[in-house]
């Protein structure tokens, strides 16, 4: 993993050394502190705007060396355009920010907008947080870096801001989001021979240092609660499953639950149906919906939430074994439903059935949230800048659909209804785990839905967001981890105190 910058808030005053980043609008002017270097400076950041031809555009950055009297290495202005950022736009400024600045060593970012007004504190640590999210990456297994000593230490970051008490106070709780987003990166992007379902087990495990209860159950504890439907999954892989239970109690003790499930199937062959080879590399992150549950429970441990909450994530393997389930086998879930298994590579739906069931029954919970990366029906819906939203409960959509706009985790709404449930009826079973091409993700959408009830609940297909999605300004691997600031903000917004 790339080495994390130091991030700290300083007073707003003009930098000693290292480099420097200033902030510009469209039009081009400095603020207090970038005026009077321009001067000393002998208008040369003026000139080298007019030259480059920069125009303040937001996410636009202009690097150029200190002139040799001034006591800096480089100085760096980035654009804030035309009108006022928004929450995730201040994220990504900071992000773009840090992929200016090439390399470690000192760094102080000047958070000051064109005039004398300073970059409201909330928003300096939103420009902290994006710089710590674009500073990951994942180089574990390269002996030699594309881009130098891979060991080197990242950069000592300072912003320079008028409230630092205020901004250290945001910084807190955005500092442990920030690190529950890189956890679930980190999962997603580790290969499947390193990381099974015991291996993932043991990771979620390590919550319990954060003061977060973890219980894992194995296999016998499964087949005893009759979770056939997820161990039908499991059973072609030499490697056990696991389902694993996270409580996070910052709540009052008898305060109803929010849950929260993810699907995770460390690799998925597709089974009997198995997929073509090519990309099938990419199926190590299938695991994607149970990362962002990971990183979640680290987000609400580490910021201290003022709620209850429950993770549960189901891990299996999904492969093409002699023992594996086949196309026309009939299983029985926990609830008591039966399922004809049309193409097991609509595995991911199994492994939820049973622990959206299981997650119901035993903590009844306010509302229940599944993650998972289920279809690929959702990417040719969506692409891959929005997550599908399915949900029975209208004001839960609302408040996740805010929330997406607030932190950049973007969700869409699908439909669930009466007319596509009807395409998931079998012949031979209470239901099939396919309803075809047409509709795909929402089909999938409505055979979860037959096993939440009268709960209120919201799915989250983030089969095109979660992993393999386009780099952006602060997200430059594999693995996104998408949702954890999500569900985070939906709490922290809705569900505390």
């Amino acid at each position: 993993m790339t080495a994390s910058p130091t991030i700290r808030f300083v007073e707003s005053s003009r930098p000693t050394e290292g480099s420097v980043v200033l902030f510009v609008d469209d039009t081009r002017a400095l603020g207090a502190i970038g005026q009077a270097l321009d001067e000393e400076a002998g208008g040369l950041l003026t000139r080298a705007m007019d030259l480059a031809k920069f125009k303040g555009k937001r996410l636009k950055t202009m690097e150029l060396l200190a002139p040799a009297h001034l006591p800096y290495d480089r100085i760096v202005i980035a654009g804030l355009g035309s009108d006022t950022p928004g929450e995730a736009e201040w994220t990504s400024i900071g992000g773009a920010v840090l992929g200016a600045l090439s390399g470690g060593g000192t760094v102080t970012v000047v958070a000051e907008r064109p005039g004398d007004e300073s970059i409201a504190a909330a928003d300096a640590a939103r420009i902290a947080l994006g710089m710590m999210l674009r500073a990951y990456g994942f180089d574990r297994y390269k002996t030699k870096s594309d881009n130098g000593d891979k060991d080197a230490p990242g950069a000592d970051i300072s912003v320079a801001v008028a409230d630092v008490s205020g901004a250290e106070a945001v910084w807190q709780a955005l500092k442990g989001v920030g690190e529950g987003v890189i956890l679930a990166r980190e999962l997603v992007n580790e290969p499947a021979n390193v990381l099974g379902p015991v291996e993932f087990a043991e990771k979620a495990a390590a919550l319990a240092e954060l003061g977060v209860e973890v219980e894992i159950l194995e296999e016998p504890d499964m087949r005893a609660l009759g979770m056939n439907a997820l161990l039908g999954v499991s059973q072609g892989s030499e490697r056990p499953p696991r389902l694993v239970v996270m409580r996070w109690q910052g709540g009052a003790k008898d305060a109803q639950p929010l849950a929260v499930v993810g699907k995770g199937v460390v690799f998925d062959t597709g089974g009997i149906s198995i997929k073509p080879a090519a990309g099938m590399e990419d199926m190590k992150g299938d695991m994607g919906g149970a990362a962002t549950v990971v990183g979640l429970m680290h987000a609400l441990a580490s910021r201290k939430a003022n709620a209850n909450v429950v993770g549960v994530i189901g891990l299996v393997e999904n492969m093409p074994d002699g023992k594996a389930q086949r196309p026309g086998d009939i299983v029985t879930s926990m609830q008591g439903q039966t399922i004809e298994i049309i193409n097991t590579d609509a595995e991911g739906r199994l492994v939820l059935a049973d622990a959206l069931h299981y997650t119901i029954d035993r903590f009844k919970p306010r509302f229940v949230v599944d993650l998972a990366t289920l279809t690929g029906a959702v990417i040719i819906a969506l692409g891959h800048f929005n997550a599908g939203l399915f949900t029975n409960d209208d004001g839960l959509a609302d408040e996740f659909s805010a929330a997406g706009i607030a932190t950049g985790d973007a969700v869409w709404r699908l439909p669930v209804s009466a007319e596509y449930d009807k395409l998931i009826d079998s012949k031979f079973a209470d239901m099939k785990n396919t309803g075809g091409r047409a509709a795909g993700s929402i089909t999938a959408a409505q055979f979860l839905k037959r096993f939440v009830g009268d709960t209120p609940w919201v799915h989250l297909d983030i089969a095109g967001t979660g992993m393999g999605a386009p780099a952006n300004e602060i997200s430059r691997t594999f693995g996104s981890g998408f949702g954890v600031r999500l569900i985070d903000r939906v709490i922290a917004d809705h569900y505390e105190g």
